[in-house]
This record gives C-alpha cells, sequence and structure tokens, in this order.
C-alpha cells in the first residue's frame, strides 16, 4: 500500500507527515493482527522515499542496450558469409602412353588446386568436379567426392587427375613427331567445387587455357606449368 504526502497534508512539515504515517502504519499493522493476519501486515513508504526512485535504472538499460548491440555486431561480423577462393595452381605432372595400331595418345594429367576458406568458420568441401577440352571437345572429366573439411581463414591442396584424355589421328602425328622438339597442345581446364556451410551450398568455377606437353612425360617442380594468357577469359 503506497501513501503519497500530498494526500496527507500537502501543507503539513515533513516530519509531521513522516510522523502521521508511523503511526497509520502501526494502526493497520495492530488491526491487521487481531484479525489473524500477522502475515499480511503493511508498510506505508512516502512518495519521497529514495527507495522508489533508482538511481541506477538508466545506466543498466544504456550497458544493457550497449551490450546487445555489440554481441549482434560480432555476430554478423563473424557469422556473415565471404567469399571461398579457388586457385589453380597448375598442371603438376602429365604421362603420355600411346597405342600405334590405333593411332591414339592417353595423356594422364594431375593438376594442382588451392582452395581457400575466408570464413570464420569450417567449410565443407562435398565434391570437385573437372573436365578438359581440346578444340571444344571434352577428352576426359574427373571427379572427387571425398569430402573434406577447411578450417576458418585456412587453405587446402587437392589434387584432381584425368585419366586416359586420348587424341587421335592429326593429333597423335603431332604428338609422335620427332622432328618437332617441344609438342605442346593448348587445352582448356574446367574445374567446379561445390561447398556448403550452415546447410548453404555454393559452386565456384575455375577455367584455364594451357598449355601440355604430349610428346613425352612431364613433371613440374612447381606444380604448375606455362599458362596461354591471351586466351584466358575476362573475369
Amino acid at each position: 500500500m503506497e501513501l503519497k504526502e500530498g494526500l496527507v497534508n500537502s501543507e503539513l512539515p515533513k516530519g509531521t507527515t513522516i510522523f502521521l504515517i508511523n503511526h497509520v502504519n502501526k494502526f493497520l499493522n495492530l488491526f491487521l493482527s487481531h484479525l489473524g493476519q500477522e502475515n499480511q501486515l503493511v508498510a506505508l513508504i512516502p512518495y519521497s522515499d529514495q527507495r522508489l526512485r533508482p538511481r541506477r535504472t538508466k545506466l543498466y538499460v544504456m550497458a544493457s542496450v550497449f551490450v546487445c548491440l555489440l554481441l549482434s555486431g560480432l555476430a554478423v561480423f563473424f557469422l556473415f558469409p565471404r567469399s571461398i577462393d579457388v586457385k589453380y595452381i597448375g598442371v603438376k605432372s602429365a604421362y603420355v602412353s600411346y597405342d600405334v595400331q590405333k593411332r591414339m595418345i592417353y595423356l594422364n594429367i594431375t593438376n594442382t588446386l588451392n582452395i581457400t576458406n575466408n570464413n570464420y568458420y569450417s567449410v565443407e568441401v562435398e565434391n570437385i568436379t573437372a573436365q578438359v577440352q581440346f578444340s571444344k571437345t571434352v577428352i576426359g572429366k574427373a571427379r572427387l567426392n571425398n569430402i573434406t573439411n577447411i578450417g576458418p581463414l585456412d587453405m587446402k591442396q587437392s589434387l584432381i587427375t584425368y585419366i586416359y584424355l586420348h587424341f587421335n589421328f592429326f593429333n597423335s602425328d603431332f604428338c609422335t613427331l620427332l622432328s618437332i622438339k617441344v609438342h605442346n597442345i593448348v587445352l582448356m581446364m574446367q574445374v567446379t567445387v561445390t561447398t556448403t556451410y550452415f546447410g548453404h551450398s555454393e559452386q565456384i568455377s575455375q577455367e584455364r587455357y594451357q598449355y601440355v606437353d604430349c610428346g613425352r612425360n612431364t613433371t613440374y617442380q612447381l606444380g604448375q606449368s606455362e599458362y596461354l594468357n591471351v586466351l584466358q577469359p575476362q573475369q
């Protein structure tokens, strides 16, 4: 029960008002005790009492709002999806075999691919699909289904092998011609990486035109061969 000073007597001094309130409290408590309701004793507090005016309410509210905004900003910063970079390093090795009777040449090419996760959480690489084209004709495909996790701000390297890329007729003659020292052919490498995070799936593709020697077995020390930058499509 609350009693304002103005309701008691607006013209009475403060000391008199408090004296009257104390006597009213005693009277009400005595009355309730006679009724057997000692557990429901009532205390009257003056309206100007400092206990009714919390001093730091605004400070607590502002601090709570600031903490909520700070946590929301941090959550957006760390959980905001960032790009996953796929960098085609190049051909690591190329092994050549011949079928003289069918005039066919088979290539076993291994490519190097770097996948960089720029997010502050792990992403999952579901699969990597790739294909090789020569003169607008698909001559080989490959697919890696082994699931790989890439940690936050981390990078992993993958090797993709195209087994038995075959050429025939004119190309086989070109690759086996002894009068030519370098038997470079231009291949277009297409790579697509499928990643998932937070139930969201994303595909990143890369295309690269590249020289490959089809006349001999070749291993590249740096994991890359010469790029044909002139034919590289614009990003």
